[in-house]
């Protein structure tokens, strides 16, 4: 690591003299920089390599790009024992980018939008929340997969070609349930029953009632015809 301390004065501006400037080497920290080569990592500490130093590091929190072993690093030093990561500067195909950030973070965009494009997109953790006016997914094929699924809306509609369901157990409730079929409805079970408080009503130009062993009808009046 070199020993020379860059200077980061900037030329007077027109109009402001030198004397009217106060000098960074005033009230700055020297600091010497070197760009050197990653030989380990343990547990966010890291050990460069440059030349004959050899010295450990830390990750700056504007270097968000985690480093790993083999990558070139733009280094810091602000103190014998202090020296920080500034950026990766070139690391071998094939290894893992991975964007690190410690403790809450947000990403803020202010008249634009954000938009993530990728071959395929992953996304982990503990707890998924999502707030917003309107959600529109499109895909070709979906699947969700989990223990439990909850869905509350004032208004659900689906719109499909084939709707297929498989369920050990169904539990429906409403007030009102209107049904409409064009074609067959067909109803396969082991035993059906069918209770009304009120008013039970079968109508159809051909009613068919077939039992092989036994037809029971019972009621305090019964008319045919």
């Amino acid at each position: 690591m070199t020993n020379t301390v860059k200077s980061l004065r900037r030329p007077p501006k027109a109009g402001v003299s030198e004397s009217d400037r106060m000098p960074f080497h005033a009230s700055g920290t020297p600091a010497d920089w070197c760009v050197g080569v990653v030989t380990e990592v343990n547990q966010g500490r890291f050990i460069v390599t440059s030349g004959k130093l050899r010295a450990r590091a830390s990750s700056a929190a504007s270097c968000l790009l985690e480093p790993v072993k083999g990558d070139s690093v733009a280094c810091l030093r602000v103190a014998p024992d202090e020296v920080w990561i500034l950026a990766v500067l070139q690391r071998e195909e094939g290894a893992e980018q991975v964007l690190r950030c410690h403790g809450d973070t947000r990403w803020v965009v202010e008249g634009g939008a954000l938009t993530l494009e990728a071959p395929e997109v992953k996304i982990r953790g503990d707890r998924l929340d999502v707030s917003v006016q309107r959600t529109t997914v499109a895909t070709d094929t979906g699947e969700v997969v989990g223990r439990q699924f909850r869905l509350i809306a004032g208004s659900v509609k689906l719109i499909g070609g084939v709707l297929s369901t498989v369920m050990e157990r169904v539990h429906h409730f409403s007030k009102h349930y209107l049904r409409t079929t064009d074609g067959t409805d067909r109803v396969s079970a082991t035993h059906i029953e069918c209770e009304a408080k009120q008013l039970l009503r079968m109508e159809a130009e051909h009613t068919l009632v077939n039992g092989s062993k036994l037809i029971k009808a019972r009621g305090s009046q019964i008319h045919f015809g």
